[in-house]
Protein backbone atom coordinates (compact mmCIF):
# COMPACT_ATOMS: atom_id res chain seq x y z
CA UNK A 1 0.00 0.00 0.00
CA UNK A 2 1.18 3.38 -1.04
CA UNK A 3 1.35 6.06 2.25
CA UNK A 4 1.40 9.72 1.72
CA UNK A 5 2.29 12.70 3.87
CA UNK A 6 -0.94 14.35 4.52
CA UNK A 7 0.49 17.01 6.80
CA UNK A 8 4.19 17.73 7.31
CA UNK A 9 3.75 19.55 10.56
CA UNK A 10 5.69 17.92 13.22
CA UNK A 11 3.85 17.27 16.42
CA UNK A 12 5.30 15.99 19.89
CA UNK A 13 3.17 13.88 20.22
CA UNK A 14 0.73 13.39 17.47
CA UNK A 15 -3.17 11.83 19.04
CA UNK A 16 -6.96 11.39 18.81
CA UNK A 17 -7.01 11.98 15.18
CA UNK A 18 -10.51 12.10 13.77
CA UNK A 19 -12.63 12.51 10.61
CA UNK A 20 -15.06 14.98 10.66
CA UNK A 21 -18.24 13.73 8.59
CA UNK A 22 -19.89 16.72 8.20
CA UNK A 23 -16.81 19.17 7.73
CA UNK A 24 -14.73 16.47 5.75
CA UNK A 25 -11.76 17.10 7.43
CA UNK A 26 -9.44 15.31 9.92
CA UNK A 27 -8.50 16.72 12.98
CA UNK A 28 -5.58 15.62 15.26
CA UNK A 29 -3.69 16.64 18.66
CA UNK A 30 -0.36 17.39 19.53
CA UNK A 31 -0.80 16.70 22.54
CA UNK A 32 2.71 18.31 24.16
CA UNK A 33 2.55 21.10 22.15
CA UNK A 34 -1.33 21.37 23.54
CA UNK A 35 -2.54 22.81 20.27
CA UNK A 36 -5.58 21.21 17.84
CA UNK A 37 -4.91 20.87 13.82
CA UNK A 38 -7.13 20.49 11.25
CA UNK A 39 -6.54 19.96 7.65
CA UNK A 40 -8.55 19.43 4.37
CA UNK A 41 -8.21 19.34 1.42
CA UNK A 42 -7.11 22.58 0.65
CA UNK A 43 -5.85 24.13 3.66
CA UNK A 44 -4.50 23.23 7.25
CA UNK A 45 -5.24 25.33 10.74
CA UNK A 46 -4.69 25.14 14.25
CA UNK A 47 -5.93 26.35 17.70
CA UNK A 48 -3.71 26.79 20.38
CA UNK A 49 -4.26 26.15 23.87
CA UNK A 50 -3.05 26.45 27.46
CA UNK A 51 -3.41 23.23 28.47
CA UNK A 52 -2.43 19.34 26.62
CA UNK A 53 -5.98 18.71 24.96
CA UNK A 54 -5.83 14.70 23.45
CA UNK A 55 -9.08 13.54 22.18
CA UNK A 56 -12.50 15.06 20.73
CA UNK A 57 -15.90 14.02 19.09
CA UNK A 58 -17.54 15.84 16.93
CA UNK A 59 -20.69 17.54 18.72
CA UNK A 60 -22.32 19.49 14.84
CA UNK A 61 -20.76 21.09 11.83
CA UNK A 62 -18.67 23.75 14.31
CA UNK A 63 -18.37 22.54 17.30
CA UNK A 64 -16.21 19.69 19.24
CA UNK A 65 -16.24 18.20 22.43
CA UNK A 66 -11.99 18.11 23.45
CA UNK A 67 -10.85 15.93 26.03
CA UNK A 68 -7.96 18.52 27.86
CA UNK A 69 -5.72 17.27 30.72
CA UNK A 70 -7.95 18.93 33.30
CA UNK A 71 -11.79 18.96 31.98
CA UNK A 72 -13.93 18.12 28.69
CA UNK A 73 -15.12 21.12 27.22
CA UNK A 74 -17.14 22.15 24.02
CA UNK A 75 -14.89 24.26 21.15
CA UNK A 76 -16.59 26.18 18.69
CA UNK A 77 -14.53 26.29 15.73
CA UNK A 78 -15.77 29.26 14.50
CA UNK A 79 -15.07 31.93 16.96
CA UNK A 80 -12.61 30.05 19.05
CA UNK A 81 -14.89 30.05 22.62
CA UNK A 82 -15.14 26.89 25.11
CA UNK A 83 -17.87 26.22 27.17
CA UNK A 84 -17.03 23.80 30.09
CA UNK A 85 -18.23 20.21 30.24
CA UNK A 86 -17.27 18.35 32.97
CA UNK A 87 -13.82 18.25 35.09
CA UNK A 88 -11.88 15.27 34.80
CA UNK A 89 -10.20 14.42 37.70
CA UNK A 90 -9.74 17.80 39.38
CA UNK A 91 -6.28 18.45 41.83
CA UNK A 92 -4.74 15.87 40.03
CA UNK A 93 -2.25 17.29 38.79
CA UNK A 94 -0.24 14.10 37.83
CA UNK A 95 -2.34 13.11 34.98
CA UNK A 96 -4.13 14.05 32.06
CA UNK A 97 -5.92 12.97 29.24
CA UNK A 98 -5.30 10.52 26.28
CA UNK A 99 -7.15 8.67 24.03
CA UNK A 100 -10.55 8.74 23.68
CA UNK A 101 -13.62 8.32 21.03
CA UNK A 102 -17.51 8.71 20.98
CA UNK A 103 -19.43 5.85 21.72
CA UNK A 104 -22.69 5.09 19.52
CA UNK A 105 -24.94 5.70 22.17
CA UNK A 106 -23.55 9.56 22.03
CA UNK A 107 -21.40 8.74 24.86
CA UNK A 108 -17.99 9.57 25.16
CA UNK A 109 -14.89 7.76 26.92
CA UNK A 110 -11.62 9.18 27.64
CA UNK A 111 -8.92 7.87 29.30
CA UNK A 112 -6.48 9.37 31.76
CA UNK A 113 -2.50 8.69 32.10
CA UNK A 114 0.45 9.88 34.47
CA UNK A 115 2.31 12.88 32.30
CA UNK A 116 5.15 10.55 32.74
CA UNK A 117 3.74 7.78 32.29
CA UNK A 118 3.20 6.63 36.22
CA UNK A 119 2.70 3.09 36.70
CA UNK A 120 -1.62 2.55 37.74
CA UNK A 121 -2.51 6.56 37.89
CA UNK A 122 -4.58 5.97 34.75
CA UNK A 123 -8.74 5.30 34.10
CA UNK A 124 -11.14 5.18 31.63
CA UNK A 125 -14.14 7.35 31.77
CA UNK A 126 -17.76 7.55 29.91
CA UNK A 127 -19.12 11.06 29.65
CA UNK A 128 -23.10 10.23 29.36
CA UNK A 129 -26.30 12.27 29.75
CA UNK A 130 -24.30 14.69 31.41
CA UNK A 131 -22.65 12.22 33.86
CA UNK A 132 -19.28 11.09 34.26
CA UNK A 133 -18.33 7.81 35.17
CA UNK A 134 -15.29 6.29 36.06
CA UNK A 135 -15.64 2.67 33.94
CA UNK A 136 -11.98 1.45 34.58
CA UNK A 137 -9.15 2.64 36.92
CA UNK A 138 -5.47 1.45 37.75
CA UNK A 139 -4.20 1.51 34.38
CA UNK A 140 -1.12 3.09 33.44
CA UNK A 141 -1.36 4.15 29.80
CA UNK A 142 -5.08 3.48 28.23
CA UNK A 143 -5.25 3.38 24.64
CA UNK A 144 -7.18 1.18 21.68
CA UNK A 145 -10.70 3.30 22.83
CA UNK A 146 -13.01 1.92 19.95
CA UNK A 147 -16.02 0.05 19.42
CA UNK A 148 -17.56 -2.62 17.32
CA UNK A 149 -20.45 -1.74 14.35
CA UNK A 150 -23.62 -1.79 16.72
CA UNK A 151 -21.99 -1.16 19.53
CA UNK A 152 -21.59 -4.83 20.82
CA UNK A 153 -18.40 -4.05 22.20
CA UNK A 154 -15.65 -1.84 23.51
CA UNK A 155 -12.39 -2.33 22.82
CA UNK A 156 -9.44 -1.03 25.13
CA UNK A 157 -5.87 -1.93 26.32
CA UNK A 158 -3.25 -0.63 28.63
CA UNK A 159 -0.42 -0.43 26.55
CA UNK A 160 2.79 -1.38 28.96
CA UNK A 161 0.49 -4.96 29.32
CA UNK A 162 0.43 -5.52 25.31
CA UNK A 163 -2.74 -7.20 25.53
CA UNK A 164 -5.98 -5.62 23.80
CA UNK A 165 -9.54 -6.14 25.78
CA UNK A 166 -13.27 -6.84 25.00
CA UNK A 167 -15.80 -5.98 27.08
CA UNK A 168 -19.75 -6.42 26.08
CA UNK A 169 -21.47 -3.06 26.62
CA UNK A 170 -25.81 -3.45 27.42
CA UNK A 171 -28.19 -1.19 26.36
CA UNK A 172 -27.24 1.87 26.74
CA UNK A 173 -23.59 1.63 26.00
CA UNK A 174 -22.35 0.17 29.88
CA UNK A 175 -20.40 -2.62 30.35
CA UNK A 176 -22.48 -5.56 31.13
CA UNK A 177 -19.55 -8.42 31.49
CA UNK A 178 -16.00 -8.01 33.02
CA UNK A 179 -13.49 -7.18 30.15
CA UNK A 180 -11.75 -10.19 28.54
CA UNK A 181 -8.26 -10.57 26.85
CA UNK A 182 -9.08 -10.38 23.12
CA UNK A 183 -5.71 -9.85 21.46
CA UNK A 184 -2.12 -10.92 23.24
CA UNK A 185 0.87 -8.60 21.65
CA UNK A 186 3.04 -10.15 24.17
CA UNK A 187 4.85 -12.90 22.11
CA UNK A 188 5.44 -9.95 19.04
CA UNK A 189 6.39 -7.35 21.66
CA UNK A 190 4.16 -4.92 20.24
CA UNK A 191 2.55 -1.99 22.04
CA UNK A 192 -0.75 -1.44 21.04
CA UNK A 193 -1.68 2.41 20.91
CA UNK A 194 -4.75 4.20 19.62
CA UNK A 195 -7.23 2.12 17.41
CA UNK A 196 -10.02 1.93 15.57
CA UNK A 197 -12.58 -0.43 14.09
CA UNK A 198 -13.87 -0.34 10.41
CA UNK A 199 -17.82 -1.24 9.10
CA UNK A 200 -16.62 -5.03 8.60
CA UNK A 201 -15.93 -4.96 12.73
CA UNK A 202 -11.90 -5.42 11.90
CA UNK A 203 -10.13 -3.62 14.38
CA UNK A 204 -7.04 -1.48 13.20
CA UNK A 205 -4.43 -0.99 15.61
CA UNK A 206 -1.30 1.74 15.77
CA UNK A 207 1.81 -0.30 17.17
CA UNK A 208 4.07 2.50 19.02
CA UNK A 209 8.04 1.87 18.25
CA UNK A 210 6.72 -0.82 15.38
CA UNK A 211 5.67 2.11 12.63
CA UNK A 212 3.10 -0.01 11.40
CA UNK A 213 -0.96 -0.15 11.96
CA UNK A 214 -2.15 -3.87 12.03
CA UNK A 215 -5.92 -5.20 11.33
CA UNK A 216 -7.21 -7.79 12.98
CA UNK A 217 -10.77 -9.51 12.22
CA UNK A 218 -12.92 -9.85 15.04
CA UNK A 219 -11.88 -12.73 16.51
CA UNK A 220 -8.59 -11.44 16.39
CA UNK A 221 -6.71 -12.75 13.78
CA UNK A 222 -4.06 -11.05 11.66
CA UNK A 223 -5.33 -10.05 8.43
CA UNK A 224 -3.11 -7.34 7.23
CA UNK A 225 -0.53 -3.92 8.19
CA UNK A 226 0.19 -0.90 7.17
CA UNK A 227 3.69 0.04 7.20
CA UNK A 228 4.68 3.58 7.83
CA UNK A 229 7.81 6.05 7.72
CA UNK A 230 7.49 6.56 11.45
CA UNK A 231 7.81 4.64 14.20
CA UNK A 232 6.09 5.91 16.57
CA UNK A 233 2.37 5.90 15.11
CA UNK A 234 -0.08 6.59 17.74
CA UNK A 235 -3.61 7.14 16.44
CA UNK A 236 -5.64 5.70 12.85
CA UNK A 237 -9.17 6.98 11.69
CA UNK A 238 -10.72 6.03 8.51
CA UNK A 239 -12.11 9.25 6.28
CA UNK A 240 -12.16 10.76 3.08
CA UNK A 241 -14.05 9.68 0.09
CA UNK A 242 -16.14 6.44 1.14
CA UNK A 243 -14.13 6.47 4.40
CA UNK A 244 -11.46 4.60 2.41
CA UNK A 245 -8.57 6.13 4.00
CA UNK A 246 -6.42 5.57 6.50
CA UNK A 247 -5.06 8.24 8.85
CA UNK A 248 -2.38 7.84 11.33
CA UNK A 249 -0.67 10.26 13.44
CA UNK A 250 2.53 9.95 14.64
CA UNK A 251 5.09 11.29 17.42
CA UNK A 252 8.20 13.23 17.29
CA UNK A 253 9.18 13.41 21.21
CA UNK A 254 12.00 10.92 21.37
CA UNK A 255 12.49 9.43 18.01
CA UNK A 256 15.98 9.46 16.77
CA UNK A 257 17.83 10.99 14.11
CA UNK A 258 16.78 8.01 12.05
CA UNK A 259 13.46 8.42 11.96
CA UNK A 260 13.35 12.07 9.97
CA UNK A 261 9.41 12.22 9.00
CA UNK A 262 8.55 11.46 13.13
CA UNK A 263 5.64 13.48 14.53
CA UNK A 264 3.73 13.54 10.71
CA UNK A 265 0.42 12.81 9.98
CA UNK A 266 -0.11 10.13 7.12
CA UNK A 267 -3.01 8.90 4.84
CA UNK A 268 -2.96 5.67 3.19
CA UNK A 269 -5.60 4.62 0.74
CA UNK A 270 -6.68 0.93 1.57
CA UNK A 271 -9.47 -1.56 0.21
CA UNK A 272 -11.53 -0.92 3.49
CA UNK A 273 -14.10 0.95 4.49
CA UNK A 274 -14.55 2.70 7.76
CA UNK A 275 -17.48 3.76 9.78
CA UNK A 276 -18.74 6.82 10.61
CA UNK A 277 -17.75 8.62 13.39
CA UNK A 278 -20.43 8.55 15.84
CA UNK A 279 -21.42 12.21 16.89
CA UNK A 280 -21.08 13.10 20.43
CA UNK A 281 -25.19 14.32 22.27
CA UNK A 282 -24.31 16.61 24.84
Amino acid sequence: MSHLIYSDTRCALGEGALWHPERGSLFWFDILGKRLYERDTHRQHQWQFDRMVSAAGWVDDRRLLIASERDLFVFDLTDGTETHVHDLEPGNAVTRSNDGRADPWGGFWIGTMGKNAEPGQGAIYRLYEGQLRMVYDALTIPNAICFAPGGAYAYFTDTPTRVIRRVSLDAEGWPSTAPEDWLDLRSEGLNPDGAVVDAQGNLWNAQWGAGRVACYNPDGQFLTSVGLAAGQVSCPAFGGPGLGTLFVTSAADGAGADDPLAGATFSVPTGFRGQTEARVDL
